[in-house]
């Protein structure tokens, strides 16, 4: 069983930063496929970025330039550094793991707002 844990959500301003992270544990954890999900109210949930055990990232159009995806594998934890935020960005931010079974674990998520 594999336990995510998200923190650095917050309220910050438009043009502002934040830096997620997301620590794992548990028997079932190895580094692998990692990713962060945003859902806002009404809404499904979206991909944001992602990283492979090997460090290749991907990430969604919108958030392209803006958003980086980092981790520390020593600390299984991901990052993501979130820099020049807008108004849409504000949702709950997943972090999601799947494992080598292809079974798929969700954090609790964490609210970030931005205001104007």
């Amino acid at each position: 069983q594999v336990q995510l844990v998200e923190s650095g959500g917050g309220l910050v301003q438009a043009g502002g930063s934040l830096r997620l992270s997301c620590a794992a544990s548990g028997r079932g954890f190895v580094v692998g496929l990692m990713a962060w999900y945003r859902q806002a109210p009404g809404t499904q949930r979206q991909f944001v970025a992602a990283i492979t055990g090997g460090g290749i990232t991907n990430y969604a159009d919108s958030v392209k330039g803006r958003f980086t995806i980092s981790r520390d594998k020593d600390k299984n934890t991901v990052y993501l550094q979130m820099t020049n935020l807008k108004l849409d960005d504000t949702s709950v931010y997943y972090c999601e793991y799947t494992d080598v079974f292809g079974s798929v674990y969700w954090g609790q998520g964490t609210q970030v707002t931005v205001s104007s």
